[in-house]
């Protein structure tokens, strides 16, 4: 009958997975590490621009994820931005759709100095369960851009990206070289009076 049918509907429990399990401690020693580690490269806060190339939207559940209520980057000024222009980080899932390629392209190439590329999800690294078809690249993202973190993962957990946020500015921040000075340095009157290591200083002064 349908009346009792619709009874146990409306008063049974949903039939789904429980909610995974969120340490909100590990999330917010995370995030504190990667906003510090971000302000020690760039000097302010990371921004990432995500483009999602022919993903099943997986992946961008789990991307969400960050700026929700147990993650909630935007209390540390991490931040998911529109435009490429003011990007730091690419972030890219899916299995790198030929009718993307251009917006990829264009996309990474508005993108200011320094900038990361990170494929996310097993699509975006190899191309996944879509492996051999023509309606993508063949390797994932790598064919067309220079990647330079991946995470796998069919999806990634929210704190599994952060993870990999934070290992790729740790690298970038110990091999990259001492930042030029801002200015030249310009001599003071007090450098003109020392004497020159290299020579007598000419008695009519410097010309």
């Amino acid at each position: 009958m349908l009346l009792p049918r619709l009874a146990r509907t409306l008063f049974r429990r949903p039939l789904t997975d429980p909610a995974p399990a969120t340490y909100p401690e590990i999330v917010a020693a995370l995030v504190e590490r990667l906003d510090a580690m971000a302000r020690g490269r760039l000097g302010r806060s990371l921004a990432i621009r995500h483009v999602g190339a022919a993903s099943c939207n997986g992946c961008e559940l789990e991307i969400n994820a960050l700026s929700g209520v147990v993650h909630d980057l935007e209390r540390f000024g991490l931040r998911f931005v529109a435009s490429p222009r003011h990007a730091d980080v690419l972030l890219v899932t899916g299995p790198c759709g030929r009718n993307m390629n251009e917006a990829l392209l264009r996309t990474h190439a508005a993108m200011p100095d320094p900038k990361w590329v990170v494929a996310v999800g097993d699509c975006a690294v190899d191309g996944g369960v879509f492996q051999g078809s023509d309606a993508v690249e063949p390797g994932g993202v790598g064919r067309l851009l220079p990647v330079d973190l991946l995470i796998p993962g069919c999806p990634p957990s929210p704190t599994l990206l952060l993870e990999g946020l934070l290992a790729l500015l740790e690298a970038e921040v110990t091999a990259a070289p001492p930042p030029p000075p801002l200015r030249p340095v310009e001599p003071t009157m007090e450098s003109w009076a020392e004497p020159r290591r290299d020579g007598p200083v000419p008695e009519d002064g410097p010309g």
